[in-house]
């Protein structure tokens, strides 16, 4: 019996131990640096290399290569910013500095030159070996060429000459002779026993000025002293250096590289330079020598020609500078003005604009570039002290002050398009203050620009939120402007023209249909189709958006849109109704076609199509070929459906592989290798592993949780639990919530400092669930949509016995923020509530700033999120009754409110509202204000600290746990920066 007895307890003994070492860690708050993610990502054009990045939240990441067929690989710590070259032999990188000598060089507030640098590499891919160079600043390789690399090297600091010295040979020179004449000066007053005359001096001083003079000469961007710059053939290994090099450019297709250099230091007589390098035949040719600001190169497409903006004439000082447009072609010996101030043509007052997107048309027959007013020089008169600091609002502006302000910048840089016919040596000015934007044609080759302008309409966009425009021809030869369409009310883009450019549709919200204009005649194209093209589930007080655009057909007689669940073919020409092209309607799946050719024009009849495919039902997601067989259209897959989240595939540009990463809540994304194995059949291979610390943390699960709202509608939501869930114990419940969040049921979600949102993944390991509810709204009544959302998902969870239903808490962040805010006048349910940035007041903020763009509030209201679908004077009673603010005696929730001073989205003072009238009314309530922060936390630090505090909120609240002592006393202004309340007290 003792032999027995003794057996069980051993038996018991290790059963126990078994248990007790099958438990695993619950996340906290010093996991979050080393949690990986994947970072960038390509593969090379034969499909045989993938290259990805691993990255940690802090600290150094790795760069990966790997064979697709997982036979290979190799781990660069710190490499990043990679490019396999285009005969798929080659990978060029940077390396970073160790994280830690980074940090230590900001902490020590060391100068840029005196931190640690990155180190350039090269290997070749399937060996091991790697070719590195220290102390390096970039690189470029030609877009479709193998066989060339520049790269920058940094300054040599050692040989920079000591500051308050002459750095060029005149000004030693001057200095010389100052030291021989002040000597003889010195000799000759000593031996009369005088004293140095004024005259003496004068002479001294003259030679000064000659050395200041000679340092004073036009800088412009050039007074940046170059580096070397370093042209390498990777197929030799031979290189090249040029001294002295501020930017460098090259062809696509690598026959030409353009080097700007700077002045060589300590050479007076040398010259800034554009110099252009031909590959090809190993040359350097000089082709434009002196200046004082090169910018904007731009190549045509065959690397023949070359065009940019240079200034080459004003003093240092100046107030005013013109610019130039310089054009160069092969057989030339040197660049030449294309065009200047005098060029016929050009507004008068106009200069080249300093600011000019330059491009060639793709045929290299025409130059298209901007010019600008020539700016008001300052009046240098005016004494600073004396200016009056005034901002003068009119009712008839454009924008609003603020808007301006926000957007001075961009004003000041405001240019006008205008094209240089190369053929005819002709110069057209396209665009106007009163017509300012304008789209290519025919990749710059077409008859016309389409220009869009909504000039004189744009004061109603404070409430509306957009404008109307009017569209335009503007032929490219004369300039001249036919109006097409007047008071537009839709969407276009550029994608929207016809490839030719003979036609171009847009989507008209007033008849909720896509329209085709030749420029002579439009028409309705999408009329009679069966289902809505625009989003079936709009629910703000704005006109629904169309679910968007796919492309163009080859012969332009038809484009491909989409509805909600497919792709739909409308018909430029009269007499033939839209048709389905491809729909997963009776399944409610959802097709979208990937382009991954970036320089697709056109969809092609031939053509097979890469679509992604998400089930809305239960939102599996996968990726299929669509393709002609017999002229009929088929689907095969390449990633079969299931319960997983996709990123964006990236395809081999000469073979059906593609690099493309799968994750699900459980899993963290890693990176797949899919190929082609024969016919239509596809196979997949991992290729990393991230996070495999994970295993040791106790994770959780996600699942689709459906439930009757309280006015009879069901909603859907995903529910997480801890990866030990026991539906014999009860768990406290976070509700976090931001309109629609379901179709993330598959996204992995790591444990992460937010910017303000609810750490999921933290709070679930921790014993917790969370649910995410998706909510829909009736107009003008958002705040009882929430609650009747929200509320009954919490009320219908409760009835489960793993619910502590008397520990519930909620959090939201922005529009979320704002929606606990006012669920805690409505409702006592909630034992903690935790508020992000939100409104308490929609009657003040209705008038009120968004502060980042200058734009006006009012749009938000009447159109947009906020849903009221009325101005503040025509309902006032719904900006009252979704106000929290006025609802205040109502509350019974502790909450903590987030409103940051910096905020561009939301303006703080509508925390302080909310946190003074709960003050004032004795309720429980804490705020706090990150200083300088934006509407979403920026800085890591901040995000670290506040998900600290929102972990001790809710623990102390819905787990009993002791409460910090920010909770319990604050943090007095006296002590701010000393100590953080965050310790816990009895």
């Amino acid at each position: 019996m003792k032999g027995l007895f003794f057996a069980c307890l051993v038996s018991a003994a290790l059963l126990c131990h078994t248990q007790i070492s099958a438990q695993k860690k619950v996340l906290d708050h010093t996991v979050y640096d080393s949690w990986q993610s994947i970072g960038e990502t390509s593969i090379s054009n034969n499909g045989a290399w993938i290259v990805y990045a691993v990255n940690v939240q802090e600290g150094d990441n790795e760069l990966v290569i790997r064979s697709a067929d997982g036979t290979y690989k190799k781990t660069i710590a710190r490499g990043y910013n990679a490019t396999i070259t285009e005969d798929n032999k080659f990978l060029v990188f940077r390396i970073k500095p160790l994280y830690a000598q980074l940090r230590e060089a900001r902490i020590k507030k060391k100068k840029p030159e005196d931190t640690p640098k990155d180190t350039l590499a090269i290997i070749e891919l399937g060996k091991d070996s790697i070719w590195k160079k220290e102390k390096t600043k970039g690189f470029k390789i030609p877009e479709k060429s193998a066989n060339w690399l520049a790269y920058h090297l940094e300054k040599d600091t050692k040989a920079a000459a000591p500051k308050g010295k002459p750095v060029n040979k005149t000004a030693d020179s001057l200095m010389h002779v100052i030291d021989s004449l002040q000597q003889v000066i010195a000799a000759q007053t000593a031996a009369k026993g005088k004293k140095k005359s004024k005259k003496d001096d004068e002479t001294i001083e003259e030679l000064y000025a000659l050395i200041d003079a000679e340092g004073d000469e036009p800088g412009g961007s050039n007074a940046e002293t170059g580096s070397t710059l370093v042209l390498r053939n990777l197929a030799t290994g031979k290189q090249q250096e040029f001294k002295n090099v501020v930017k460098y450019y090259f062809d696509k297709n690598g026959t030409r590289l353009l080097l700007e250099q700077s002045k060589a230091p300590g050479d007076s007589l040398s010259k800034a330079a554009v110099v252009l390098v031909s590959l090809q035949q190993a040359k350097a040719d000089t082709i434009l020598l002196g200046g004082n600001e090169f910018k904007n190169f731009e190549f045509s497409e065959d690397g023949t020609q070359l065009a940019f903006i240079a200034e080459r004439d004003a003093a240092p000082k100046a107030l005013t500078k013109t610019y130039k447009l310089w054009y160069y072609t092969a057989g030339q010996d040197s660049a030449r003005v294309l065009v200047d101030n005098t060029t016929a043509g050009l507004p008068a007052k106009f200069t080249v604009s300093p600011f000019a997107n330059i491009s060639f048309s793709k045929s290299g027959k025409k130059l298209y570039f901007d010019t600008a007013p020539i700016p008001t020089p300052k009046d240098t008169t005016l004494v600073d002290i004396d200016l009056v600091k005034l901002d003068v609002w009119h009712y008839n502006e454009d924008y609003l002050q603020t808007t301006q302000l926000s957007r001075v910048n961009r004003t000041r840089e405001e240019d006008f398009q205008a094209v240089y016919d190369l053929a005819t040596n002709s110069f057209i000015q396209l665009t106007s203050k009163e017509i300012p934007n304008a789209y290519l044609t025919n990749e710059g080759d077409g008859e016309n620009v389409l220009a869009v302008t909504d000039f004189g309409r744009r004061v109603e966009s404070q409430w509306t939120g957009n404008t109307k425009k009017d569209v335009y021809w503007v032929n490219v030869q004369t300039g001249a402007k036919t109006l097409v369409l007047k008071n537009m009310n839709g969407q276009l883009s550029p994608a929207y023209i016809s490839p030719s450019g003979k036609y171009f549709i847009w989507y008209n919200y007033d008849t909720k249909s896509y329209h085709v204009s030749d420029g002579k005649a439009t028409r309705n194209i999408s009329q009679g189709y069966t289902y809505p093209l625009w989003d079936e589930e709009n629910d703000t007080p704005s006109d629904p958006p169309a679910y968007g655009f796919m492309g163009w057909d080859e012969k332009e007689a038809f484009v491909y849109v989409y509805d909600k669940y497919g792709i739909v073919k409308l018909f430029i020409a009269a007499g033939k109704k839209p048709e389905v092209f491809l729909t997963g309607r009776p399944q409610k799946v959802v097709y979208r076609y990937i382009r991954t050719d970036r320089e697709e024009r056109f969809i092609q009849p031939t053509q097979e199509l890469l679509v992604r495919y998400f089930n809305d039902v239960n939102k599996d997601a996968g990726l299929f070929i669509y393709k002609a067989v017999n002229d009929k259209y088929s689907l095969s897959p390449v990633i079969a459906p299931a319960a997983i989240s996709l990123g964006m595939p990236y395809k081999a540009k000469n073979n059906a592989v593609y690099a493309v990463t799968e994750e699900t809540y459980q899993q963290s994304p890693n990176v797949f290798a899919v190929a082609q194995a024969g016919g239509n059949n596809y196979t997949a291979k991992q290729l990393s592993n991230t996070n495999p610390q994970q295993s040791g943390y106790n994770w959780g699960t996600a699942e689709l949780y459906k439930w009757k709202t309280f006015s009879g509608k069901t909603s859907t939501g995903i529910l997480y639990k801890p990866e030990d869930f026991d539906s014999t114990k009860k768990y406290p419940l976070i509700l976090y919530f931001y309109e629609t969040l379901s179709n993330g049921l598959n996204s992995y979600i790591p444990p992460a400092p937010t910017p303000s949102r609810l750490n999921i993944s933290f709070f679930v390991s921790r014993g917790y669930l969370v649910f995410a509810p998706d909510i829909y709204y009736t107009k003008g009544y958002p705040a009882k949509s929430a609650y009747d959302y929200i509320v009954s998902a919490a009320k219908d969870l409760s009835k489960h016995k793993w619910v502590d239903g008397k520990n519930l808490g909620i959090q939201g962040q922005s529009w979320g923020g704002i929606q606990v805010a006012q669920l805690v006048t409505m409702t006592d349910i909630f034992k903690a509530a935790w508020s992000g940035a939100p409104v308490a007041n929609m009657t003040s903020a209705y008038g009120g700033i968004r502060w980042e763009s200058g734009m006006n509030r009012q749009f938000q209201y009447e159109k947009t999120q906020s849903r009221i679908g009325a101005t503040l004077w025509e309902k006032p009673q719904l900006y009252i009754e979704n106000s929290p603010l006025f609802h205040l005696p109502k509350v019974k929730t502790p909450i903590v409110i987030m409103a940051n001073d910096a905020d561009g989205a939301v303006p703080w003072y509508q925390g302080i509202e909310l946190f003074t009238g709960l003050r004032r009314l004795g309720k429980q309530a804490w705020m706090l204000n990150y200083n300088g922060e934006a509407h979403n936390l920026v800085e890591r630090k901040n995000r670290k600290d506040i998900q600290i505090r929102e972990q001790q909120f809710f623990d102390w609240l819905l787990k009993g746990a002791k409460p910090a002592r920010w909770i319990t006393e604050g943090v007095p202004a006296v002590e701010k920066g000393k100590s953080w309340g965050l310790e816990l007290v009895d």
